[in-house]
């Protein structure tokens, strides 16, 4: 190459070389490094905010900034974060240095003393908060659902691809990868001896079934939960049919396709949703948010009956790649004694389905069944499970077959039955092992928006019937 060939080719790429070298210098890489990680708290508005402070992180800073407006919803997270402080159990440590004012958004990105931005509450501004985040080049940990329409879901897109500009990192709290008996019957969905493969399903009978079970007044950390009144307002919490599905629908893709990316304008089609109310009285609204009257944003949502109608109920029917699922939620305001948030979950395999129960039966504990179909007999399929668990075991030790009429059980210890506040903390250690890897499995962005195309254009498809 001649010189003059040469310095040309320098000048074109000059720039391209300058702006390499710009954006390794603006990006500070995470090392594990101890106190690295600066958290700031923006609007705490829902408990799952304090949860990820449950516990100690070595790789975070005990200083945390917490941004919000004033009000009865900062000084119960305050509260909370003082209790994990003052237990006689694994105290934490942590130091709460605190804004209020109206202006708490502006301040955090002015002042930005943190490097990973925390938010739980009002979901109508989740996505106005993220935008302002991944903007000002702050990574994002934000509880579900990231948005909670389809006009949001657009917002996200654009706040994706922000975040993927500016090197940051965008995840959602998907707690309930982390509950044992999700992780076995993912684990033994992928032993085809025992298995046999993934069934397709239809609308009617999907091969994939998964149902959650919530309710608006029960206990956190030992104490009544409080909720604030907009959570009885779907414009700012969203419709169940947007919020929890989120975790059943990763669970689905998490589970049929691991590790694999999905693409929501090929590989997902919706067949059928629905939503419907759960009813809650003027006394049950009361006791749930220590509120003497309905807030007047509220009355619009009341019967003839004066009963508060919250369209917190939602069914969702969907093709995902070949594989028909159903995912389901259903909020009642209280649950039986004795009982809490139940899931029940299934997946047909060719061979055996693994099935999620959490009823009455299991004392209202997750339990893990797996049953035979096909051609398989309960003989076959036992011998099968046994060279199967003997595997397994190594990796969570324990676990161990419990033939029943017509069923195997999988008995699972006591220690790996850790409870969903504590699936805050390992979905918290995850992405920290992220930040040090400086980006998130290539699989997560796009299922991510996969999850939340569906959950929102599933809304609109419930709201026109």
């Amino acid at each position: 190459m001649s010189n003059e060939s040469l310095l040309s080719a320098l000048y074109v790429l000059l720039p391209v070389l300058l702006a390499s070298c710009s954006a390794d210098k603006s990006v500070r890489p995470f090392t594990g490094a101890k106190g690295e990680v600066r958290l700031m708290t923006l609007d705490p508005g829902h408990f799952h905010a304090g949860l990820v402070q449950k516990t100690m992180y070595d790789q975070v800073s005990p200083v945390v900034y917490v941004y919000a407006p004033q009000g009865a919803e900062v000084e119960d997270h305050l509260k909370r974060i003082d209790q994990y402080n003052q237990r006689a159990d694994q105290p934490t440590r942590w130091e709460e240095k605190l804004y209020i004012g109206p202006d708490y958004l502006q301040k955090m990105v002015e002042q930005k003393p943190g490097n990973v931005m925390i938010t739980a509450g009002n979901n109508a501004k989740k996505t106005q908060y993220i935008r302002a985040a991944v903007e000002a080049g702050i990574h994002v940990l934000a509880d579900k659902p990231l948005c909670i329409d389809a006009q949001g879901f657009e917002e996200l897109k654009a706040c994706f691809a922000t975040a993927q500009k500016n090197n940051v990192l965008l995840y959602d709290i998907m707690t309930e990868r982390s509950e044992i008996t999700s992780i076995l019957q993912k684990e033994l969905s992928q032993i085809p001896e025992v298995f046999g493969a993934l069934m397709t399903g239809t609308a009617e009978d999907p091969a994939i079934t998964k149902e959650s079970v919530h309710h608006f007044f029960k206990e956190v950390s030992g104490s009544p939960l409080k909720r604030p009144a907009w959570f009885y307002d779907v414009r700012q919490q969203g419709e169940g049919i947007a919020d929890v599905t989120t975790h059943l629908l990763d669970l689905v893709m998490w589970e049929a396709y691991p590790d694999q990316a999905i693409d929501y304008r090929t590989d997902i089609t919706l067949a059928a949703a629905k939503r419907w109310p759960t009813l809650i009285s003027k006394e049950q609204f009361i006791r749930s948010t220590q509120l003497p009257e309905w807030p007047d944003y509220l009355t619009p949502y009341l019967d003839e009956k004066g009963l508060l109608n919250v369209y917190a109920n939602g069914e969702i029917r969907y093709r995902l790649k070949d594989v028909y699922a159903k995912v389901s939620v259903i909020w009642n305001f209280e649950a039986p004694a004795g009982a809490g948030d139940t899931h029940y979950s299934v997946m047909k395999g060719s061979k055996a389905h693994v099935i999620i129960q959490q009823g009455a039966e299991e004392k209202f504990k997750p339990e893990l069944y797996v049953i035979p179909a096909g051609d398989q007999n309960m003989e076959g399929l036992t011998h099968e499970l046994k060279k199967a668990l003997a595997a397994l075991e190594k990796k969570y030790p324990g676990i161990a077959l419990e033939k029943q009429p017509h069923r195997c059980k999988i008995t699972i210890p006591q220690s790996h039955r850790v409870g969903h506040e504590a699936h805050f903390g390992q979905v918290t250690e995850r992405f920290l092992r992220y930040l040090i890897d400086g980006r998130l499995p290539a699989w997560e962005g796009p299922n991510m928006l996969a999850k939340y195309w569906t959950t929102t254009q599933a809304l609109e498809m419930a709201k026109s019937r």
